[in-house]
């Protein structure tokens, strides 16, 4: 019975995310393509402007770059996407009673799918740049799994909170806008002193990009404390946002 239930829960999963991609890409003519173009696009635009101010601080500012942006596009790509993920399903959740936190995951695993086509244009760029391979570089599964844990909690958060409070997403632009500059994804925070460096690196955000950086520009394994605290943000995290849309989960319905 319960290999059924996680047979049908899995063939779900795969149906809504490949719904969300499609919907995503509808008016497309490139399609997922674009989720290998966008980083570097993005990539070019910020190193031509940035990399003559960084050039004495930062070897391989493109690759710095392009490390952090794309785990920054992963969760914010999910988290945005998943704040009205139940309003945008009404019709659906009302009529047939599947798990409503399934909406959620199909969001969030759906970013983390662009994630791995990004990985594609990563992989090109290191190959590029001639950034040696690195035992290291096997951190990296395991810190997106921490990342996704992380991204789902909060989504869960963000998800429910809309149905009672709506002006959470414009709350939430505004957040993301100030936690982005306080995730130094384009500039080093060595540069910084006093409190504004340790609100970044206390930043949970921070800390996952930072690691990778480390592994993949320096081929530094992340020590004992940090592979700590990225466990206790990504599974932390998503315990307690899993723990309170579950216990809301009734008032959510009621409010949908």
């Amino acid at each position: 019975m319960k290999e059924s239930q996680s047979r049908q829960f899995f063939f779900l999963l795969r149906q809504l995310t490949g719904r969300e991609l499609k919907r995503k890409y509808a008016r497309s003519y490139l399609g997922v393509i674009w989720s290998v173009l966008h980083p570097l696009l993005s990539m070019v635009i910020l190193s031509l402007i940035f990399s003559q101010l960084f050039r004495r601080t930062i070897d391989h500012y493109p690759i710095y770059y392009l490390t952090g942006y794309i785990l920054w596009q992963a969760f914010t790509g999910a988290t945005n996407a998943s704040i009205t993920t139940l309003a945008d399903n009404k019709a659906l959740l009302l009529k047939i009673h599947f798990p409503i936190e399934l909406f959620v995951l199909a969001r969030v695993y759906t970013a983390f799918v662009q994630l791995g086509y990004s990985l594609i244009a990563y992989g090109t760029m290191l190959a590029l740049f001639r950034i040696p391979l690195q035992w290291s570089m096997l951190i990296a599964p395991l810190l997106i799994l921490f990342l996704f844990g992380f991204a789902l909690g909060i989504s869960y958060l963000l998800s429910a909170a809309y149905l009672f409070f709506g002006d959470i997403k414009y709350l939430y632009s505004v957040a993301l806008t100030l936690w982005m500059y306080c995730s130094a994804i384009f500039y080093p925070v060595d540069q910084l002193e006093g409190p504004i460096r340790w609100i970044i690196e206390e930043n949970p955000l921070f800390l996952f990009i930072s690691t990778m950086r480390n592994a993949v520009l320096s081929g530094l394994w992340p020590d004992p404390k940090t592979s700590l605290r990225m466990l206790l943000w990504g599974g932390g995290t998503y315990l307690l946002g899993s723990l309170l849309f579950r216990k809301n989960k009734s008032r959510m319905m009621q409010n949908l």
